[in-house]
């Protein structure tokens, strides 16, 4: 694939949409593997099937859509159940992924991954390793806020992702979001100037 992606990942609460946002607002694409996998689990969603089957009509809300809240207690409660999910969603996400990525046309794209450095499959197309990163007291106040979690539920999502200090050892850029939005959108538009004159080249 002959263009300029920026893979964006970050952990739980570091930013990472709000990012996205600001590069957005400048003119760059983006592709969020987050949101790709919302659509797949949404009311009447491609991956929905395939999930009631596996785990049963107790993971399905009345609208058709996955209940995330069950699902996650499920998958943080029984390994085995994580990687039953995986498997039917890894590989309808990557389609959607990379179909997204084709029909892309600006001058470069971000591609969201949470969970970018434990999938690993998507780095051989990347050509930058963009972190967010923060404090962890700022990941579990902004998680808990905005998903409604309680600081145990955000720990626990922390403890399974992959460690700062590793996500850092990969990053080829890094935003550190402990500052204000201004602080954050200055950062933005310096890294949107470098990727657009990486892309041209």
């Amino acid at each position: 694939m002959n263009k300029f992606i920026v893979g964006v990942t970050g952990g739980i609460g570091s930013g990472k949409s709000t990012v996205a946002a600001l590069f957005a607002a400048l003119g760059a694409g983006v592709v969020d593997t987050d949101a790709i996998s919302r659509q797949l689990t949404g009311p009447g969603g491609a991956a929905i099937p395939a999930i009631r089957e596996k785990f049963g009509d107790d993971f399905i809300n009345e609208d058709g859509s996955l209940s995330r809240t069950v699902m996650r207690e499920r998958v943080f409660n029984h390994p085995p159940a994580r990687k039953q999910l995986e498997a039917i969603m890894h590989g309808r996400i990557q389609d959607a992924v990379m179909a997204a990525l084709e029909a892309a046309t600006e001058p470069y794209v971000l591609l969201v991954v949470p969970l970018l450095i434990e999938v690993g499959s998507y780095r051989p197309i990347l050509s930058r390793v963009l972190v967010v990163d923060c404090e962890e007291e700022n990941q579990i106040k902004r998680a808990s806020i905005r998903a409604g979690m309680t600081p145990t539920a955000v720990r626990a999502i922390m403890a399974a992702q992959t460690d700062r200090k590793t996500r850092l050892r990969v990053a080829d850029d890094v935003i550190e979001n402990n500052a204000d939005l201004a602080s954050l959108e200055t950062v933005v538009r310096q890294l949107d100037r470098q990727y657009r004159t990486m892309a041209s080249v």
